[in-house]
Order: C-alpha cells, then sequence, then structure tokens
C-alpha cells in the first residue's frame, strides 16, 4: 500500500500519514501511484492544468484572476509552499497522481479535523486523457484507505456538482454513500451551486477500498 510512514510533528502534537507514497495500482489506463508535491511539478502541472481548461473549470472554486493566471508555471511555487505548510500542520494530505510515472493529476484529503471529529474530505482532478481508465477511483481508493489505516482519521466526506456524473460514479462505485444536498454550498464557476454530500466512516470498509477494487477485477496490485 506504500512506504512506512513518516510522523512529523506539528502544533505540539503528532500528524500521522505525510509525507508518504502510495501504490502502485495497476488499472486500465496504466500503473497508479501518489506521492507529494514537489516544487518541480510546475512545468507538468500547468501544461495538464491550462490543456484542461474546459474539462476542469465547471467542477473547481471560483478564485481571483485568470485561469491561465492561477495555473501557470509561476502559479504552482506558491501552491506548492501552501499545500506543503498546511501538509506539515497536519491539516491536509496532499497528493501528485502517477500513471505510468507521469504526472496525471492531483489528489487531497483537506480540513483535516482530530480530536473526537477524526474527519476529513477527499478532492481530486485528472487529465482528461485518462479519464474512464480507472485512475480516479483508484487514486481516491489509495488515498482513503490510507486515511484510515495510518492518518488516524475516522470519517472522509466528497461533496460533488450533481451535474459532475463521472465523479459521482467514482464514489459510488467505491461504496460512499449519499447523504443530502447542501444548497448552494460553494461558489463555483461563478455562482453558488448545490453539491451533493458523500461519505464513508471507517468501519464500512474494513477489507479496504482497494482490496475491493482488486475483488471486483478492476484493478490489480503492483
Amino acid at each position: 500500500m506504500g512506504e512506512p510512514v513518516e510522523i512529523a510533528e506539528f502544533g505540539g502534537g503528532r500528524h500521522p500519514g505525510w509525507p508518504v507514497r502510495l501504490g502502485p495500482l495497476t488499472v486500465a489506463a496504466g500503473v497508479v501511484e501518489l506521492r507529494p508535491p514537489r516544487l518541480f511539478d510546475a512545468g507538468a502541472w500547468s501544461r495538464i492544468r491550462i490543456r484542461e481548461r474546459s474539462h476542469l473549470e465547471n467542477w473547481e472554486p471560483t478564485a481571483p484572476g485568470s485561469w491561465e493566471e492561477r495555473n501557470g508555471v509561476l502559479a504552482w511555487p506558491s501552491q506548492w509552499s501552501a499545500l506543503r505548510g498546511l501538509a506539515r500542520r497536519g491539516q491536509t494530505l496532499p497528493f501528485m497522481i502517477l500513471v505510468d510515472g507521469v504526472l496525471a493529476g492531483q489528489v487531497t484529503v483537506g480540513n483535516v479535523l482530530r480530536g473526537s471529529l477524526r474527519s476529513a474530505w477527499v478532492g481530486y482532478w485528472v487529465d482528461s486523457e485518462v479519464t474512464g481508465g480507472g485512475v480516479a477511483t483508484a487514486a481516491t481508493a489509495l488515498v482513503v484507505d490510507h486515511c484510515f489505516r495510518h492518518a488516524a482519521l475516522h470519517r472522509i466526506e466528497a461533496t460533488v456538482r450533481p451535474e459532475n456524473t463521472p465523479s459521482i460514479r467514482v464514489l459510488t462505485k467505491l461504496g460512499f454513500r449519499e447523504e443530502g444536498l447542501f444548497r448552494r454550498y460553494l461558489d463555483v464557476a461563478g455562482g453558488w451551486r448545490d453539491h451533493i454530500c458523500f461519505a464513508l466512516t471507517a468501519e464500512e470498509v474494513t477489507d479496504g477500498l482497494v482490496d475491493r477494487l482488486v475483488a471486483a477485477g478492476r484493478a490489480q496490485h503492483g
């Protein structure tokens, strides 16, 4: 499932589960692995993001500046630094998705809350060249299993616009439960959009999402 987990100190406590590499897991599109973001990802990240604007923009939160400004090469260092800082403080677990060793997207576990809640959300995007090949499903399975087994989390949520059929397929395929509709939940693509909330708790996947994919013939270890 991944390399031994390093424990980072943060705020007087301990942050389990990051940094670490996860995978490999073979799906139709190729061999999927997850690793922490790196500064030198700038070029590959920007090329995909600029090319995939029409594929991604309708599903991502509204932000200042043009798409090109937010996703150009020069935008990556500040994003990388912010992700690394949040991860070191135990507030997020960010990963780059690799397919056959090539950058193909991101999967992020964010808003990590400890104490008696121990919850977080998961979000992802993948290059359209590998959509439909099981990459998003594999990446989400790897990271959710890691959160439950090694990152000391109990509940993972995902919120998706009702129109985002591919993402809903990913979540339902993995066994996420639909819990309700959040009205005007998030400012996306210039407007307040409804989102469906999906969730899983650790007790629901004691067998592991990756093992479920393998048993169903959707993936292979290694």
